[in-house]
C-alpha cells in the first residue's frame, strides 16, 4: 500500500539545542496544531547529563490543559501549587490538570546530581474540552507497574492512556483519549486497529514500516482516519502511538497556556505577571518570566 492511501500527514519536528540535551517537539506544528486530544509533543533526550548539572525547569503557569509526563529514562522530580512532590522514573506516568490554574517545576532530583544520569522523556499536552476548561487542578502519577502491559515473543506495549488491544489504563482522561509506548524487537509486528478518530505514530528509536511504507525517526506520521494499519521492524524500533477523538472547535496556544478562546490566554498572561497564580511550596524562589515579544509554545530554563 502506498503511503498516501496510509498517511495524512507528515511532520518533521522543530529541534531546540539546550546545551546538554536537545528537544524534538512535533506539536504544535505549522501543517497541524492537534491529533486528538494532543496539543503538545516533545521527544526531551536521549542525552547523557554529567555529574553536577540536571534539568531545572522552573515553577510556571498552565491553564485549560493536562500535562502528561512519560519517562523512558532518568528520573524528574515534580512539584506543583497543589502541594505535591512526586518523583517519576522509568515507565511512569504524571498526569497534572491544570483546569483553571496550576503551577509546577520538574528537576532533576537532589540524589541524582551526584552522578551521570541519563535522560529521555516523552512530554504532552492535551487540550481539554470546553466543558472542562475550568476544572479544578488535579495531579495523578501511576507507576510502570500499574498499567497494562502486552507482550509476545517480539512486541510489547504499554497501554499509557486510554483504550488499546482490549487493554485500559487507569489514567484520567477528559476526551477519548489512546496512548501507547510499543517496543519492537527484531522481526516484531504489532496492529494498530482504527479505533480511534485520529491517530499518530512517532518513531524514536530504531527502524520500522508501516504496511511496508519506511517510517523515519524523530518524524511523527499522522494516520488516515479509518485505516487499519501494522508495524513492522526488521531490526528492533521503539515507537509511541498517540490520538483520540477530533476536537469540534479550535484551542489557541500562547507560551504555556492553552484554551478555546483567546481572551482567556490573555487573561492567564495578566495573572501571572501580577503573580496571582498560586505557588508551589518548598519551590516559590524562583520562576519563569512571561517572555516579551512574540514567544514560542512553552519555555525552558
Amino acid at each position: 500500500m502506498s503511503s498516501d492511501n496510509l498517511l495524512l500527514q507528515t511532520i518533521t519536528p522543530t529541534t531546540h539545542d539546550l546545551g546538554d540535551f536537545k528537544v524534538h517537539r512535533a506539536l504544535p506544528a505549522k501543517e497541524r496544531t492537534m491529533v486528538g486530544p494532543f496539543i503538545f509533543f516533545d521527544q526531551a533526550g536521549p542525552a547523557l547529563l554529567p555529574t553536577g548539572q540536571g534539568v531545572d525547569v522552573r515553577p510556571h503557569p498552565h491553564i485549560n490543559l493536562a500535562t502528561v509526563t512519560y519517562m523512558l529514562e532518568g528520573t524528574f522530580l515534580h512539584r506543583d501549587s497543589l502541594g505535591t512532590q512526586q518523583l517519576i522514573g522509568p515507565g511512569a506516568v504524571n498526569l497534572m490538570t491544570a483546569g483553571k490554574g496550576i503551577v509546577h517545576s520538574e528537576r532533576t532530583p537532589p540524589a541524582d546530581r551526584g552522578h551521570d544520569k541519563k535522560l529521555l522523556a516523552i512530554q504532552t499536552w492535551l487540550a481539554l474540552p470546553e466543558r472542562d476548561e475550568e476544572c479544578d487542578p488535579a495531579f495523578e502519577h501511576v507507576e510502570g507497574g500499574g498499567l497494562p502491559v502486552l507482550e509476545d515473543h517480539a512486541s510489547w506495549a504499554r497501554v499509557i492512556m486510554g483504550t488499546l488491544w482490549g487493554e485500559t489504563a487507569q489514567v484520567s482522561t477528559y476526551a477519548d483519549t489512546i496512548y501507547a509506548d510499543i517496543q519492537l524487537r527484531p522481526g516484531g509486528s504489532i496492529p494498530v486497529d482504527a479505533i480511534a478518530e485520529e491517530r499518530a505514530l512517532y518513531l524514536w528509536q530504531g527502524s520500522a514500516t508501516l504496511d511496508g511504507v519506511e517510517l523515519l525517526p524523530q518524524t511523527l506520521y499522522v494516520l488516515r482516519p479509518g485505516v487499519p494499519v501494522t508495524l513492522h521492524s526488521d531490526h528492533g524500533a521503539n515507537l509511541v502511538l498517540c490520538g483520540g477523538e477530533a476536537f469540534a472547535t479550535p484551542r489557541h496556544v500562547w507560551w504555556n497556556f492553552v484554551s478555546s478562546t483567546k481572551e482567556r490566554l490573555m487573561q492567564a498572561r495578566e495573572d501571572w505577571e501580577a503573580m496571582r497564580f498560586p505557588l508551589i511550596p518548598g519551590d516559590d524562589q524562583e520562576y519563569i518570566p512571561i517572555p516579551q515579544g512574540r514567544p514560542k509554545t512553552v519555555s525552558y530554563p
